[in-house]
Order: C-alpha cells, then sequence, then structure tokens
C-alpha cells in the first residue's frame, strides 16, 4: 500500500482527533467573529490548501454573506501593496507554515490592520507566530509528496469554524460522525475509473459549489500522482469555452453528490454522454446510472469530504497502475518555499 493511500485512509482518525481537540478554541473564536463581524475575509495558501481555502471561502460567502477573496501573495512580497484592512479576517493555510511568501504576506496583511489566522498543521510555525490566532490541524506526520489527510483535515476544521461561528447545531452534530462517514468513503470502489483512465493523458473534473474546491484538489491530484493533464471546471462554467476541447471518448469526471448544485450537474453529466464524452459519473445511491458510488457525509456541506476521500483511494490506485509512484511525484518536494 502506497503512503498516500495510507495516510488518506488514517485521515478519519485524524479528524476525529482534531474535532475534539479544537472544539474549544473554535468555539471561542466563533463567539469573538459574532461579537465583532468581519466585512469581507481573505485567504491566503498555495496547491492544495488554497483549494481548502476556496471550500472556507465558498461556506463564508453562503453562510454569513461576506464576500472572501483568495489573495496572490506576489501583492505583498513583489508588488509591496499598501493593504487597508481594518477588521476583516486574513485566513493562511499551509501544511508546513515554513514558505516565506505565505509569513510575508500575512504579516503584511497584519499591518494593514486585517485580523489574522492560521490554519497550519506543524504548530508554531513561522505562519502561525505571523497570526493573532494559530489553529493546528492535527492531521500528522504526512510523509507522501501528495497531501490527502492534511487537506481533509483543513476541510473539517474550516466546517468546524463556520459551524460555531454561525451556531449551526445541525453541521455540529454532524461533524461528529463525520469520521465514521469518512470511513465508509474510503472503501469504495471506484476500479471503474481507474479502468476508463489508465491510458488517459488529459480529463476534466467537474464539481460545482463547494464542490468545485475539491474538483481543483482531484485535478491537481491526477497531475502529480498520475502525470494526467487535468482541469478543473465548475459545472456552470465548462459550457463558456472548454467544451470545444471535448470529443468522441475524450474522459470527464464529474462529481455529483446530494445538494442543491446536483441537479444541474447530471443534466450536464447527461449532455457530456450524448455529444460523446467518456463520463464518469460519481452520484449518491439516489442517482441513476451513477458509475461512482458517493457516500453520504451527512450534511450538505460536508459532501465535499466524502467525495475527495473516496477519490484519494482511486487516485493512488490509478498512479500504480501507470506504473508511477504516488508518494514521490517527479520535480517535486513535501515543502515548497516559494517568494
Amino acid at each position: 500500500m502506497s503512503l498516500m493511500l495510507e495516510e488518506a485512509r488514517n485521515a478519519p482518525e485524524r479528524i476525529r482527533g482534531q474535532l475534539q481537540r479544537n472544539a474549544d478554541v473554535l468555539a471561542s473564536l466563533g463567539a469573538q467573529l459574532r461579537e465583532r463581524p468581519p466585512s469581507a475575509g481573505m485567504t491566503v495558501a498555495r496547491g492544495s490548501s488554497d483549494h481548502a481555502a476556496a471550500y472556507f471561502a465558498y461556506l463564508c460567502m453562503k453562510r454569513l454573506g461576506i464576500p472572501v477573496a483568495s489573495l496572490p501573495p506576489s501583492l505583498s512580497t513583489l508588488a509591496k501593496a499598501s493593504w487597508h484592512l481594518d477588521g476583516q479576517l486574513a485566513v493562511a493555510i499551509s501544511q508546513s507554515g515554513q514558505s516565506p511568501d505565505l509569513v510575508a504576506t500575512q504579516e503584511a496583511l497584519a499591518r494593514g490592520g486585517a485580523r489574522t489566522l492560521a490554519l497550519v498543521n506543524t504548530p508554531e510555525s513561522p505562519l502561525g507566530r505571523a497570526s493573532d490566532l494559530e489553529v493546528p490541524l492535527y492531521a500528522g506526520e504526512e510523509r507522501s509528496v501528495a497531501a490527502t489527510k492534511s487537506y481533509l483535515a483543513t476541510l473539517s476544521a474550516a466546517a468546524q469554524l463556520l459551524a460555531h461561528w454561525t451556531q449551526d447545531q445541525d453541521l455540529l452534530a454532524a461533524l461528529d460522525t463525520l469520521p465514521e462517514r469518512l470511513g465508509q468513503a474510503a472503501d469504495q470502489d471506484w476500479s471503474e475509473a481507474v479502468e476508463a483512465l489508465a491510458g488517459a493523458d488529459r480529463l476534466m473534473v467537474i464539481g460545482r459549489g463547494a464542490g468545485l474546491a475539491v474538483a481543483q484538489e482531484a485535478a491537481l491530484k491526477f497531475k502529480e500522482t498520475c502525470a494526467i493533464q487535468a482541469e478543473p471546471f465548475s459545472g456552470a462554467e465548462v459550457r463558456h469555452g472548454p467544451m470545444a476541447l471535448v470529443e468522441a471518448g475524450y474522459p470527464v469526471l464529474v462529481f455529483a453528490p446530494p445538494g442543491a448544485e446536483q441537479a444541474g450537474l447530471l443534466e450536464l453529466a447527461d449532455w457530456l454522454g450524448d455529444v460523446g464524452a467518456r463520463v464518469l459519473l460519481a452520484g449518491d445511491e439516489s442517482v441513476a446510472g451513477r458509475h461512482l458510488t458517493l457516500s453520504d457525509a451527512g450534511h450538505e456541506d460536508l459532501q465535499p469530504l466524502s467525495v475527495i476521500q473516496s477519490f484519494y483511494r482511486m487516485a493512488a490506485e490509478l498512479a500504480e497502475a501507470r506504473g508511477s509512484d504516488p508518494d514521490q511525484p517527479r520535480h517535486l518536494r513535501k515543502v515548497t518555499c516559494t517568494l
């Protein structure tokens, strides 16, 4: 078993401990944010962490009605932008908390008046020290270059923060059952996707809403572990140009979990099949014609975690079927330091 798959399977227990250990600090932070609500938010991250930030941003905008933008660190490190952010919330996300551009950006946002929060898997990191509050992800050491459990732990931490911030008891209750449900998701057999993609050199990955964040993460994993040129798109955007790429047999992976976005994604999957695409449809048991089964995460806002947990198993198996080592992608290192 690859380290990537081993670590993905370890995610449910890591998240169980994380939810318990962070409950008090996130409840306190949620109360502070209700007392002094920010008018806007921003995220600072790279790679998989930036995809997790997109999930956090979507939930913030959906639940709180405040805009949240992903900031390019180069605005601070290269362009030397002068920030005016009194009372706004800046959330930095990183596995290691060591990348100089993330640290410098968080420091610049703090000087501009932002309240700063870091979600970091390595406690007492430089990024954590540059922030008003550091929330550990408790994912444990991740030895595979391909991040899995730290990405899932970031999503669960974001959901827990939003649940406390909005005092959503249904979401908090669903988080209590999340580790068990993720264990079920890890056992889903997506071998049909392994067979379909074993010889692929390109594909699209489609999601929508909070699920776009896991489509982005899946596309990255296809690139780094399987050397497949995968591109993520929102189901609402794919007809605005990217559809011109689709020809007979072109593979498209569609994530369609339960929720408001599902109906539109199923309609798109049908249309893609009609024009000749090789559609791999991931849906729950209510979806007729699904190829890949999704486990229920217990709450609409948690469904992306179930999706990506099942995907990680498939991606690790696909990499090995293609003769690749998912733990050691070429040219990549575990910690990336950018300026």
